[in-house]
Order: structure tokens, then C-alpha cells, then sequence
């Protein structure tokens, strides 16, 4: 038997494969690879949805003191600097709550004037108003910059935050390797520190989500180690909901003379992550960064979530990508890629498992 018979034999068994085996599953045909995850995806999801979320990401702030190379939405690029206003806010949330949304995801960056009043004083206002809503918002590298600008623990943010009403974190994870950290974003948290607010967030019962924008001059073996990290991390504490690859958008930012990553390397990474990640449920299909019809063939290869019909999103349109699309877009090609669309909660139950009842 060859290695790759042996390989194949270990996946379709259902064996945890090692870094080693993952590195040498991108040198597969996409098909045979495409049909190892899937098989992959119906051990650990063995109905045939997809699931979506109806959402919105409220940018409330572009001023950021990472200034990250990858980044063409923060005000040290070519826009210029805003922080919304809680009426704004508020607004913005109204609008998703008439369309029967019920998650908001509250992204700004390392402000430098923003301590942890700030942010627990917006969150504890949203709560107020709109007790309903689901807050997953804010981010890692946000986490560890509140505890720094206002002097005090990890622990005590996120108590706190929990504690006005922040229900969850986006474990927006960039790239888990610091050789690419340093070079893209040197103001921003090494990995180590990634991981040491992951197991916080554990510890006071909160759940997140795990990332990996891939495309920055990382080697195949880096993207390898960065979804070690995050199944390490997920072995240690169950955090994660799910998964999201997307691609970096290089223009418009310091990064734009890179060549954007291919379609295949998106759909060979769905893939090798859903047969490495075998203690994550969800991998979602980045239809927003990748495209309504490349997402499609994603359901295909391992992915088993859409993600959010997003109301509103900035930073990806700031690189000059993202796309556009709705309920009646999304339930239309799940059904087209021979799958049944659930509409989810932020905690993945299904709330509808006929949401085309829904569209007006």
C-alpha cells in the first residue's frame, strides 16, 4: 500500500491525520480531495444543510493604531477617519432587527484613545435597546489592546464585557504564524498571545470562532501549522464554533504588488481543513471574500455553512472585493448545490428550516 492509499485509507476511516499528511493532501487532485472532505463532513454534520445567519457588521470605527499592512480600511490607508456615533449605531441594528436579524458583529480596530469604558458603555446601551440581539463582535487583538490602554487584566475585559452583555468573540486570527505576524502586522498579537485569550474567553464560558486569511507570503507548510494551532486550541477548550478561510485582497493596500490567491488554492484549503479539523463542526464557505459561485463548489469540498447574509460590511469593500448578495441569493444556491438552507442562530440551532417562507 502506498502512502496516499494509506492516507486515504486513514481519512475515510475517519483517523486524525498529522501536519505532515495535511501538507501532502494539497498535492491531490481536487476532486479525489474535494470528495475526501465531504465524506469528512458527513461525519461530523451527517444532514445534508447549510446554514446562514441573518447579520450585520457595524464598523464603528476606522482609526487604528496597527495600521497593518493587509489593512485598506483603517484611516492610515486612503480613507479618511469616522467613528460612528451610538445614535448611528443604534440605527443601523433597528434596520437589522425589521428585517428579522439577529446577530451583530461590532468591529473597529486598536483605537488610541478607547479604553474598556468605551466599549462596555457601547455594549451595555446595544443591550438595552435591543436585548435580543445576539452580540458577536469586537476581536482578539482588540481584547488585548482594551487590557492594555486601560491598565488592567485580560480577565477583568472580559468579565466585564460579558458582564455589560458581549456575548461572543470573532477569533480573528489574521495568519497563527509570527513570521508572517511580523512582517504584516507588527503592532498587532503574536500567536501566542492568540491562544492565551482564546483559553481566557474559556474560561468565562465564552464561545468564538477561528480564522485564517491566507494569500500573504505565507509557505504551504504555514498554513499547515496555522490550522494546528487551531485545532490544538480547539482539542484544549471546545471554543469554536467554526471555521472561516478567506483570501487577503491585496489592493489597495502595502501588500497590492502580491498576486491574489486562486480559486483553487481557496477550495483545496475548505477542503484540507475540514478533513484536518476533525473537532471543528462548521467550516463556512467565504462567499463574501471568494464569491457566490466559488463558495457553491466549497459546499461541495468540506463547507457546510454560508456564514451571514450581512446587511452592511466595509473593511473587505475598503481592498475594492466583496460581494453582494441576500436571502433569496443565498437560499437559491444552496438549494442549486443539492443542499437544504436552514436559517441559525449565532449558536448554530436551526430557527428555520424553511426560510424561503421568509422572502416577500
Amino acid at each position: 500500500m502506498t502512502p496516499k492509499e494509506r492516507l486515504r485509507k486513514k481519512i475515510f476511516s475517519g483517523g486524525r491525520i498529522s501536519p505532515g499528511e495535511a501538507d501532502s493532501l494539497f498535492s491531490w487532485d481536487l476532486i479525489e480531495l474535494g470528495e475526501a472532505a465531504d465524506m469528512r463532513r458527513r461525519l461530523v454534520h451527517p444532514v445534508n444543510t447549510v446554514g446562514f445567519i441573518l447579520d450585520r457588521i457595524i464598523n464603528f470605527t476606522n482609526i487604528c493604531e496597527a495600521a497593518c499592512d493587509f489593512c485598506a480600511f483603517h484611516s492610515g490607508a486612503a480613507l479618511k477617519p469616522y467613528e460612528l456615533p451610538l445614535p448611528e449605531i443604534f440605527s443601523k441594528i433597528e434596520e437589522l432587527r425589521a428585517r428579522g436579524g439577529t446577530q451583530v458583529m461590532l468591529q473597529g480596530g486598536l483605537h488610541p484613545r478607547h479604553t474598556l469604558a468605551t466599549y462596555t458603555g457601547m455594549v451595555r446601551e446595544i443591550k438595552k435597546r435591543f436585548p435580543s440581539i445576539r452580540l458577536h463582535s469586537f476581536s482578539p487583538s482588540e481584547l488585548d489592546h482594551i487590557a492594555k490602554k486601560s491598565s488592567l487584566s485580560l480577565d477583568r475585559v472580559i468579565a466585564e464585557l460579558k458582564d455589560a452583555g458581549l456575548d461572543s468573540v470573532p477569533g480573528a486570527a489574521d495568519m497563527l504564524v509570527d513570521r508572517i505576524r511580523a512582517k504584516v502586522s507588527r503592532k498587532k498579537i503574536r500567536t501566542k498571545q492568540w491562544i492565551e485569550i482564546m483559553r481566557a474567553l474559556h474560561r468565562h464560558g465564552m464561545k468564538s470562532s477561528a480564522t485564517m486569511t491566507y494569500g500573504m507570503g505565507e509557505t504551504q507548510k504555514e498554513r499547515v501549522a496555522h490550522l494546528a494551532v487551531v485545532r490544538k486550541v480547539q482539542d484544549e477548550t471546545g471554543i469554536f464554533r467554526a471555521f472561516i478561510p478567506w483570501s487577503f485582497s491585496p489592493k489597495r493596500t502595502r501588500l497590492e504588488s502580491m498576486a491574489p490567491a486562486t480559486g483553487i488554492d481557496y477550495l483545496k484549503i475548505v477542503a484540507v481543513s475540514r478533513i484536518f479539523l476533525d473537532n471543528i463542526r462548521y467550516i463556512q464557505a467565504g462567499w463574501l471574500t471568494e464569491g457566490l459561485k466559488l463558495a457553491q463548489i466549497a459546499l461541495a469540498m468540506g463547507a457546510n455553512d454560508m456564514g451571514g447574509v450581512l446587511t452592511e460590511e466595509k473593511v473587505v469593500e475598503a481592498a475594492g472585493g466583496g460581494t453582494k448578495a441576500g436571502m433569496r441569493e443565498f437560499i437559491d444556491l444552496i438549494k442549486n448545490a443539492g443542499k437544504i438552507p436552514v436559517l441559525r442562530d449565532s449558536d448554530y440551532k436551526v430557527l428555520d428550516s424553511r426560510p424561503a417562507r421568509r422572502l416577500k
